[in-house]
């Protein structure tokens, strides 16, 4: 019996009972307390042998000579795997979810919110990411010529954010004028994203019925007038200092608090793990591969969709020892809600 491979049901029972006692205790676990809430009245020197077996496949491992064991990482693993998905909320939890996320008015406001009932509800780290959002669509651009080759490019989001480039080109201005009113006219209230998506499937099939005017729009969206400002990638952390008691290692605990601090790397860290086509919560233990400082903790994550696009992402980190059912179910309806939410709020 390795890791990964099946298992059978007593070795099963007796895995999942360790993995659950020790996550609501965090002391290892011995024979004894198996054997007075086994169902099977199994002694302890069968538990034993069972225990010896698990240990020599690397679900366990002992810690001290005369202690219990505790769960490895793959047996966390083959927890999760053995799972249900109809577990559900309970009603207070669902309550408190739905209060928290009332009158949301748009993606940075329900991400927002989301970290914070994520780390509430999970006592973990809350994160969640979004990109775009109604407060940074566009409010209207302006295009000004300079001088030679040069344009001053501004750009106005709903949000009231104000970001101008100088770009090295050479149109005249009522070309500029053109493009802008073309701009605002036909994309006013998109997302900065959207708008540099539809404007480049336009480009293509409209550049003969439009010549002069898409070949000044080419220009100016070839030049980065229209790109997406780094403001638009929102990540909002909440929790980080449940980590701190559960981390005796002052080193890793500040490498750990330094990661949850510098937005780019949670970003990173989601893109690694939490992929656009996954329908399901995803659970990945052991996030060293893409952050060394983040070994031995565990990501629950999900995209958020809405009318089908991936507007950003959510997701709870915390230490193997985390209570995974639970964890999983709330990522995954705060995950299902993102739509209805935000359609009831445009509404």
């Amino acid at each position: 019996m390795q890791p990964g491979s099946s298992i059978g049901e007593r070795e099963r029972e007796i895995l999942t009972a360790i993995v659950e006692t020790f996550i609501v205790t965090g002391e290892p676990v011995g024979s004894r307390t198996l054997a007075r809430s086994n169902r099977e009245g199994l002694s302890s020197a069968s538990i034993r042998n069972v225990m010896a077996d698990l240990s020599d496949s690397g679900f366990l491992e002992q810690p001290h000579t005369s202690a219990g064991r505790i769960p490895t990482t793959e047996a966390y693993r083959y927890y999760v795997e053995q799972l249900s998905g109809d577990a559900r909320l309970s009603p207070s939890d669902e309550s408190m979810i739905q209060g928290s996320l009332n009158g949301v008015a748009d993606v940075q406001d329900f991400m927002e919110r989301t970290s914070h009932v994520l780390s509430l509800i999970s006592k973990n780290v809350g994160v969640a990411v979004a990109v775009g959002g109604q407060k940074n669509a566009l409010e209207h651009v302006y295009f000004s010529r300079l001088g030679d080759q040069k344009v001053l490019a501004v750009v106005v989001t709903k949000s009231g954010l104000v970001r101008d480039r100088v770009l090295r080109l050479d149109i005249p201005q009522n070309e500029l004028d053109g493009a802008a009113r073309y701009i605002n006219e036909n994309f006013r209230g998109w997302t900065m994203e959207a708008m540099q998506t539809e404007i480049a499937r336009r480009l293509e099939r409209e550049r003969s019925e439009y010549d002069r005017l898409m070949a000044s729009l080419e220009q100016l969206y070839r030049q980065g007038a229209l790109e997406a400002d780094d403001t638009t990638l929102m990540v909002f952390v909440e929790g980080a200092a449940n980590l701190v008691a559960g981390e005796t290692d002052r080193q890793r605990l500040q490498e750990l608090l330094k990661t949850l601090e510098e937005k780019q790397k949670i970003v990173d860290l989601l893109s690694a793990y939490l992929h656009t086509k996954q329908e399901a919560v995803r659970v990945v233990i052991g996030l060293d591969d893409a952050q060394p400082s983040m070994r031995n903790l565990v990501l629950i994550g999900a995209p958020a969709r809405s009318g089908g696009d991936v507007m950003g992402s959510l997701a709870v980190i915390g230490p193997t020892r985390m209570d995974y059912q639970h964890t999983i179910t709330a990522v995954s309806y705060i995950a299902r809600l993102f739509d209805k939410v935000l359609n009831d709020s445009s509404e």
